[in-house]
């Protein structure tokens, strides 16, 4: 929006004698008609006293028009009169826009700054850009949309990615080999059933040429996970862990593997940044794009066997008794709770059905992991 400012913005009194003018009416003819005293007249029409409501109302009623009139002449001058602060509040709300700055503050990603000139420093810096205009670089040969959501990215979401970004430029992995993706799913696999063995993952995708990083997610952001690619070869898996429970830190761990198999954000213009992914709010997989179709049908199918759970649902339903989902679990290798998310995934049980199954690993994967978030922020600027 492009500001406007007049050269000159007469004061209401300069109005009001062309009107006593045009009338051949005096400032005592007009105080008598508004009953009120003659000074009151006298100190508008010098611009020693403004123009009430009570006065607009009167005015208004006298020369025909719309009070507003009055008022909106008294508000143009005395804005017109009050000099630009100068204190870089336009220039903030700039920055403001940009990015949750304080949020950033607070999580030690920018350093905090009172100076408008200093704090967009700061935050160009941090973004790796050279002005407000450009966008930071995520992904390669990527379209300007989100392939999960057809949406420009939020300021929280484009933050959350370059802090994303610049932690896995910290970490280290061996050469990635696509051909050896199928072996990784099957050592992944044999990871399902004991949440402690959470901790084994990052170490292992490193070896496979992966790298994980785990950063908090933003307000308001909604991210579960992102893939992108260093350099355009060294692939990267970030997750946000805003769920804690272990269903959904593998489903969207694997859903990421899926978009590294399909070379999403790398070659197809996609960009795979996946937003209520797993949860109470997940949206249904015929609803998204087809990379991120594929992305939840490689993930489904490497924690369990649609065929398989399409037939237990058939057996079982609709007495989901604990015993029997423990059963199904242990059989498939898979931990109880991965059994109960897609279940509440499928609408086959309510969300508050055997949350007891659901274990916790945050701080598993937090302690093996380069994670950023939860009180704890790694010294990556």
């Amino acid at each position: 929006m492009k500001n406007y400012v007049p050269a000159h913005v007469p004061p209401p009194g300069e109005i009001l004698k062309e009107e006593l003018e045009a009338r051949g009416w005096s400032q005592a003819d007009l105080a008598e008609i508004l009953g009120r005293p003659p000074r009151v007249v006298s100190e508008i029409i010098s611009a020693k006293r403004a123009i009430s409501p009570e006065t607009a109302q009167g005015l208004g009623e006298a020369f025909g028009v719309n009070p507003q009139f009055w008022l909106n002449l008294e508000s143009a001058y005395q804005l017109y009169r009050t000099p630009s602060s100068g204190s870089g509040v336009a220039w903030r709300a700039k920055l403001f826009q940009k990015a949750p700055i304080k949020e950033l503050v607070r999580r030690h990603w920018i350093e905090a700054a009172t100076d408008p000139e200093e704090l967009q420093a700061n935050l160009l810096a941090f973004y790796g850009v050279n002005s407000l205009e450009e966008e930071p670089e995520i992904w390669q040969h990527a379209a300007r949309k989100s392939s999960s959501y057809d949406e420009e990215l939020t300021p929280s979401q484009l933050a959350w990615l370059c802090r994303a970004r610049r932690l896995a430029q910290h970490t280290e992995a061996a050469p990635y080999d696509e051909s050896r993706l199928d072996d990784l799913i099957t050592l992944l696999r044999s990871l399902l059933l004991n949440p402690e063995d959470v901790r084994k993952v990052p170490r292992i995708l490193s070896e496979y040429g992966i790298r994980l990083v785990i950063v908090e997610p933003l307000t308001g952001s909604h991210i579960d996970g992102a893939c992108f690619w260093l350099a355009g070869r060294f692939p990267v898996i970030a997750l946000s862990v805003r769920y804690d429970r272990i269903d959904a830190f593998w489903f969207t761990l694997l859903h990421e593997m899926g978009h590294i198999k399909a070379k999403d954000g790398l070659k197809n213009g996609a960009r795979p940044l996946d937003t209520d992914l797993v949860g109470q709010g997940a949206v249904k997989s015929e609803l998204k794009p087809r990379e991120e179709q594929a992305a939840d049908r490689f993930a489904t199918e490497a924690l369990i066997s649609t065929a398989k759970l399409n037939s237990f649902i058939t057996r079982i339903r609709p007495l989901y008794y604990k015993e029997k989902i423990k059963g199904f679990a242990a059989v498939n290798g898979v931990h109880p709770g991965i059994v109960v998310g897609q279940l509440q995934h499928r609408g086959e049980i309510s969300y508050a059905h055997n949350r007891e199954m659901l274990a916790k690993v945050r701080e598993v994967i937090g302690r093996a992991a380069l994670t950023d978030g939860w009180g704890s922020a790694p010294l990556v600027y």
